[in-house]
């Protein structure tokens, strides 16, 4: 989530870069494959097996993975952009949140994109696509009012009402449908009293099964699956960290599905805003993609190996 009250995109602070990562659970391999000194790039998407789509700019990019080069997507009659964005499974068009607070469709060759939302009293961060691709997942709170936590809404693309799933009373984030389009996950600060503790959790598409995947005294945030459903990854914030802020030490940690608990990968990096707000699994289900964001002298990404497991 971002603001979208009026748009102020973010840039780079001085001697700091954007870089854009490719992990690969399976074989502990980690490559930087694009980096950016001029330009704030974030959330990326993966939209083919060499390519990548990120915004910056309040614009969108493709992003070659055969030699790190990014080309500007042109689209019209869209406001600036936030990082919360989606491809659509036609794998022709994509869902943009916009600073108008609206959720747009766009060609992802570019063209004109076209509304999808249109109550302005209202802000819509997109996170997640069904994958039938009929129903859009979001958070929705009063623009402008982001001391109201966000809720949890589901919008058919065929024209009917949107619904409200009821995720308890915390803010909640990051809704993102499973690969069996059964079950939407997200992060939600429901199970504690303690400020911004945001934990990850699940619930059924049709509002029922509302669980915990994960206790933890960290701050952790959007829980994204794989497309085979066997592997996941989260944003994983220290203690006490209000929301989910940018330039922070953070960690990446990959798990099985089955056990959120037990990480099999983990990544220090600095970043947190725009590192992986959105799903970035390739379409095979064996890498993602991801954004650093180092300041001058800092020792960059790395791998941090977990034993034993």
């Amino acid at each position: 989530m971002s603001e979208s009250t009026g748009w102020r995109g973010r840039t780079l602070r001085d001697g700091q870069r954007a870089e854009v990562w490719v992990a690969e659970p399976g074989s502990g391999r980690l490559d930087r494959v694009a980096e950016f000194a001029d330009l704030l790039v974030e959330a990326p998407n993966w939209i083919a097996d060499d390519a990548l789509v990120i915004n910056g700019d309040g614009r969108l990019w493709r992003l070659s993975l055969t030699d790190g080069t990014s080309t500007a997507i042109e689209i019209s009659d869209l406001p600036p952009i936030n990082n919360d964005h989606v491809p659509h499974p036609d794998g022709e068009t994509i869902l943009l949140s916009a600073s108008d607070g609206q959720i747009h469709r766009a060609p992802l060759t570019g063209g004109r994109a076209e509304p999808i939302t249109a109550d302005p009293a209202v802000a819509h961060f997109l996170h997640g696509v069904s994958p039938d691709g009929a129903e859009l997942a979001y958070v929705e709170l009063p623009r402008g009012d982001f001391a109201t936590p966000g809720r949890l809404a589901v919008l058919p693309l065929d024209g009917a009402a949107r619904r409200l799933l009821d995720v308890g009373p915390g803010h909640c984030d990051g809704p993102e449908y499973a690969p069996d389009g059964e079950w939407i996950l997200l992060n939600t600060e429901s199970f504690t009293d303690q400020p911004g503790h945001a934990q990850l959790a699940r619930i059924r598409r049709d509002g029922t099964g509302f669980e915990r995947l994960l206790s933890s005294d960290r701050v952790d945030w959007f829980p994204h699956l794989a497309p085979r459903g066997d592997l996941g990854c989260y944003l994983s914030f220290p203690p006490g960290t209000q929301g989910h802020p940018a330039d922070h030490q953070v960690e990446l940690r990959v798990v099985r599905s089955a056990d959120w608990a037990t990480p099999i990968m983990e990544l220090a990096l600095y970043g947190g805003q725009g590192t992986i707000n959105v799903n970035s699994w390739s379409p095979d289900g064996t890498r993602f993609a991801f954004v650093a964001y180092p300041l001058a002298g800092d020792p960059g990404t790395e791998v941090r190996p977990v034993t034993g497991r």
